[in-house]
């Protein structure tokens, strides 16, 4: 049943989708049990309600599952390109040199999730394990790749970004949870045989969808959020 085809009481609207949007978490630990494609559909049919310049709607997903998801894990870590030597030659997610408050917020986000899964900062060798997982996307049974046409410019990557909060939030009102991954971004060569994407099509990222595996560590870390002080100018 589509979101819009629920039943709700009058007054708690604002709490179902405060509740959908706060409790949205990058989940790192899936249970196995499987998704239902029907679910899937739905939710990619909300999340296709994103805004888009002129309706463009610029988005494009492949989802996928069983034996085609392992396929993309085994392209990718039978590469021999470790994430530290992998190539951004598609776009650039983050500046070349960080700089405050973004490095502190950076640093605090790896040393906390490390923190809860007891890696140390010198243990190099599971640092780069617990990296590996993003290309299992976190054993959760479905994954997710995002592209977009290279001929668009920076409006229409806008527009991509909403739909895929707007798949999150779909996932948050059916119990599911979901963990957005540009892990994916740098390893386009290896994903494209697999699952057939055409050279215009730019990789943006990758997305794991399930339920959350809630005995995990990982999955009790939880990141902080700037006060909305921080971050907004009130002009009056």
């Amino acid at each position: 049943m589509l979101m819009q085809d629920r039943k709700i009481a009058p007054g708690d609207e604002t709490a179902i989708v405060d509740e959908a949007i706060t409790s949205r978490r990058s989940v790192r630990a899936f249970l196995p049990d499987p998704v239902g494609e029907q679910t899937i559909r739905d939710i990619l049919e909300v999340a296709a309600r994103a805004p888009s310049g002129t309706n463009m709607q610029p988005w494009k997903v492949y989802v996928t599952t069983g034996e085609a998801k392992r396929r993309i894990a085994d392209a990718i870590l039978s590469s021999g390109i470790r994430a530290e030597k992998a190539v951004w030659d598609e776009y650039k997610y983050y500046p070349d040199q960080f700089f405050e408050p973004y490095l502190t917020r950076r640093r605090t986000v790896g040393f906390g999730l490390y923190n809860a899964l007891g890696i140390g900062r010198r243990e190099v060798d599971r640092m780069r394990e617990q990296h590996d997982r993003n290309f299992v996307f976190f054993d959760a049974p479905v994954g997710m790749i995002f592209t977009i046409d290279r001929r668009l410019n920076q409006g229409s990557w806008i527009d991509l970004g909403m739909f895929l909060e707007n798949i999150m939030i779909a996932a948050r009102g059916r119990g599911l949870h979901t963990c957005p991954q540009a892990a994916f971004a740098p390893y386009h060569r290896q994903i494209r045989p697999v699952l057939g994407i055409p050279e215009e099509e730019v990789v943006v990222c990758g997305m794991a969808l399930g339920y959350e595996d809630t005995s995990k560590p990982e999955n009790n870390f939880r990141t902080e959020r700037a006060s909305v002080d921080e971050f907004a100018v009130f002009v009056r």
